[in-house]
């Protein structure tokens, strides 16, 4: 099926998923074999204790069958209190899971898993609104109380990247960024939703019925970044923040890239970091070091320029293939200051005027890094709709979102009221229950679900 049939959105040059796993298997038999080796290290400074970060560099897709095996590390960095980073860093990743089918091969598990990703962000927001407040480990009713009020204005950014051999797809809301570096070049994998990054986030939220603008002063004077009011949050994309209105939405930018058989390194971190260090300043200050010390180097550095304004976390994710590449030229081990960990990494490509040098061994040309999805777009209806090239794999009266099961119906196809369908018809699914389709409509700016509130009030980031 062409990409254009299948709805996917590939860049110029890019090539099919299909094509790259089947390049890689190849690839992995001619090493060893065996898939690459994920390293992972964290370091942190707390200044409110609101950044949760979470590694997992050994999960199964089916409990009991290591041929599922995958790595996923998340960051998120609260504000207004930690409730929801606590609960996004509890359930997101389960989220994700549960909506894709266990059955999958390696292939249709990885295509799925862009869809997956955007409904366990929106269902982890969903339940957060409807039962973050709730637990059975607190009995007081004063606890009970302000545990409610720390999760209806508390929220979070969430950066959760699920590395499976030389795959790396990362679903991002906020302004915690993962970057990549692979094969000498930096690749950003995830995008700032600060409203003072983007226009189109602004004209979002504005069409939808929110006020975009900087917080007023005594005469009238506007000082520090776009907000959204009411609420006064300066991001347009998180989980949680019920106080800010449904336009804040926890739809994620997705993106999938296929590294080459060299590996790479990730650096996931929070604002804290590159409010201090661009990507490639982040990158040289620690190369050479292994993650744990790699991470604590990048937090140092950052605090050391900025000053520890905020919580500051890193983590730092080294995929290394299982023996040195092919096709790359190594010159002979000298004395002096090696690359550690990841020597083997960043090794230059051959070229036709060193291949006679006798005193170098040569290696053959590894497969190049390449793009295989991006979206970014906010809009449900297009993220989960019936052209997905998986639209077989899930269950046709089960909500897209929730995962709860539809009765005959009750769903909502996510296309309803689609002004300009196409091809595309109200009662073909994917489906939604009533309670993910109110979500929908909220987020869609359909309906208004708070009233609107002076731009003097507080801040909420």
């Amino acid at each position: 099926m062409s990409a254009a049939a299948c709805g996917v959105r590939r860049r110029p040059g890019s090539v099919a998923l299909g094509d790259l796993l089947r390049r890689e298997a190849s690839a992995e038999r001619d090493a060893s074999g065996e898939p690459p080796a994920v390293a992972a290290g964290q370091a942190g400074r707390a200044k409110k204790g609101e950044d949760l970060a979470l590694l997992k560099p050994a999960c199964e897709r089916r409990p009991g069958a290591p041929s599922t095996s995958f790595s996923a590390f998340a960051l998120f960095d609260g504000h207004n209190g930690s409730a929801a980073a606590v609960y996004a860093k509890e359930h997101l990743l389960g989220n994700v899971l549960r909506c894709v089918p266990p059955d999958l091969t390696r292939d249709e598990w990885l295509a799925a898993l862009p869809r997956a990703l955007v409904a366990g962000f929106v269902k982890t927001d969903k339940d957060l609104q409807t039962k973050g407040a709730d637990s059975n480990s607190f009995h007081a009713p004063s606890t009970l109380l302000y545990r409610h009020i720390c999760a209806h204005s508390s929220g979070t950014t969430a950066t959760l990247v699920v590395i499976d051999g030389f795959v790396v797809t990362v679903a991002s809301v906020g302004d915690s960024r993962c970057v990549l570096e692979a094969e000498g070049s930096i690749h950003y994998l995830s995008a700032d939703h600060r409203f003072d990054a983007s226009e189109e986030e602004v004209g979002r939220v504005t069409e939808c019925g929110g006020e975009v603008g900087r917080l007023n002063v005594v005469g009238g004077a506007e000082i520090g970044p776009l907000r959204c009011w009411p609420g006064g949050l300066c991001l347009s994309r998180s989980i949680g923040d019920q106080d800010v209105g449904e336009f804040i939405i926890p739809v994620p930018y997705v993106k999938q890239m296929k590294l080459s058989s060299a590996g790479g390194r990730l650096i996931i971190s929070s604002d804290g970091v590159w409010d201090a260090l661009t990507a490639e300043m982040a990158f040289n200050c620690a190369r050479g070091l292994p993650p744990d010390a790699a991470a604590e180097r990048i937090v140092k550095e950052a605090v050391e320029s900025k000053g520890l304004r905020d919580d500051t976390t890193c983590i730092v994710v080294d995929i290394v293939p299982p023996e040195k590449p092919k096709c790359t030229i190594e010159s002979p081990k000298t004395p002096g200051k090696g690359l550690g960990l990841l020597k083997s990494l960043f090794i230059r490509k051959i070229t036709s005027d060193t291949v006679s040098l006798p005193d170098k061994e040569i290696r053959c040309e590894p497969d190049l890094v390449e793009e295989v999805f991006e979206d970014g777009c906010p809009s449900l209806s297009r993220r989960l709709n019936s052209e997905y090239p998986v639209r077989n794999m899930f269950k046709l009266f089960v909500c897209a979102i929730c995962q709860s099961e539809l009765q005959s119906g009750q769903g909502i196809s996510v296309h309803e009221g689609l002004s300009k369908p196409g091809k595309l018809r109200p009662w073909d699914g994917p489906f939604l229950c009533h309670s993910c389709q109110e979500k929908k409509e909220a987020m869609e700016g359909k309906r208004q679900s708070r009233d609107s509130s002076s731009r003097n009030s507080g801040s909420s980031e």
